[in-house]
C-alpha cells in the first residue's frame, strides 16, 4: 500500500471509529477523566448526551464543559444520591451515569428532541409518569407522557407541562402526593420517546384504571384502546 493510500485508509479509519455509534457504546473513556468547567472534547459531548438523554441537561451538546453542565451534574449526583455533589463529573459521578443512561446509544435513530421543552418540564413529566405508572409496562409508561403532551396540544386543557399535571384533579400522582417520588431512569427514557414521537394512545387524552375509576362521566369518554390496567380515550 502506498503512502497516500495508507493516509487516507488510517484518517477513514480514525473518522469511522471516531462516530460510530457501537464505540460510544462501549467506551466509557469519560468515567476515566475529571471534568470541571474549561474541560472541553468528546468526553464532555457523551457527559452532555447522556445528562440530556434523561433529562438533566437542556443546553447545547457543544462538548464545552461550562456552568450549565456543571449545574446538570450538580442536580444529577444530588438525585442518584452521590456522596460528593459539586458539579465535577470524576469516576464515581461518571460509572453512575452509565447506568442511569445505558440504553442511550442502543435505541434506534429518530425524530430530534423537541427543543421546547425545557429541563423543569421533563422533570414534572418523569415524576408524572412514574408516579401514576411505575407498575406499567413500559409502553404503559410511554403512554402517560403521551397524555399529557396531547393535553398541551389540546385547546381544552393549559398549553405547559406544568399546568396540565397540576390541573385540579387531572392526575391521582398529583392529589396522593406520588408526583413527588424521586423518577427511575427509565421514567426519563419514557419522557423522551413520547417527546420524540411515540405515541401508543394513538392521541388520547384521558386514561382511567376500569377496576377502580368511580366517575360515571369519564366511562362516556370515546375509547381508543387499553394498555395494561388503562384505558386511554378521547
Amino acid at each position: 500500500m502506498n503512502n497516500i493510500l495508507k493516509v487516507s485508509f488510517l484518517a477513514f479509519l480514525s473518522f469511522s471509529l471516531l462516530f460510530s455509534p457501537l464505540m460510544y457504546t462501549q467506551s466509557h473513556a469519560f468515567t476515566e477523566q475529571i471534568m470541571d468547567v474549561g474541560a472541553k472534547g468528546q468526553n464532555v459531548i457523551d457527559l452532555q448526551k447522556r445528562l440530556k438523554y434523561i433529562g438533566f441537561y437542556a443546553g447545547e451538546i457543544d462538548g464545552i464543559y461550562g456552568s450549565e453542565t456543571k449545574e446538570a451534574v450538580r442536580n444529577f449526583q444530588t438525585k442518584f444520591g452521590l456522596e460528593q455533589v459539586d458539579g465535577i463529573a470524576g469516576e464515581k459521578t461518571g460509572e453512575m451515569l452509565l447506568k442511569a443512561s445505558k440504553d442511550l446509544y442502543l435505541i434506534p435513530a429518530g425524530p430530534q428532541l423537541n427543543t421546547e421543552f425545557s429541563s423543569q418540564d421533563i422533570q414534572y413529566m418523569a415524576q408524572a409518569v412514574f408516579g401514576e405508572a411505575r407498575g406499567e409496562s413500559y409502553e404503559g409508561k410511554v403512554a402517560v407522557a403521551a397524555v399529557i403532551l396531547n393535553r398541551v396540544e389540546h385547546p381544552d386543557f393549559p398549553n405547559t407541562v406544568k399546568g396540565v399535571i397540576f390541573e385540579t384533579r387531572a392526575f391521582t400522582a398529583v392529589a396522593d402526593g406520588q408526583i413527588w417520588l424521586e423518577p427511575d431512569a427509565e421514567a426519563y427514557k419514557a419522557v423522551y420517546d413520547a417527546i420524540n414521537g411515540w405515541d401508543p394512545t394513538k392521541e388520547a387524552i384521558y386514561y382511567f384504571n376500569p377496576d377502580t375509576a368511580t366517575s360515571e362521566w369519564i366511562w362516556s369518554r370515546q375509547q381508543i384502546t387499553k394498555i395494561d390496567s388503562h384505558i386511554f380515550a378521547y
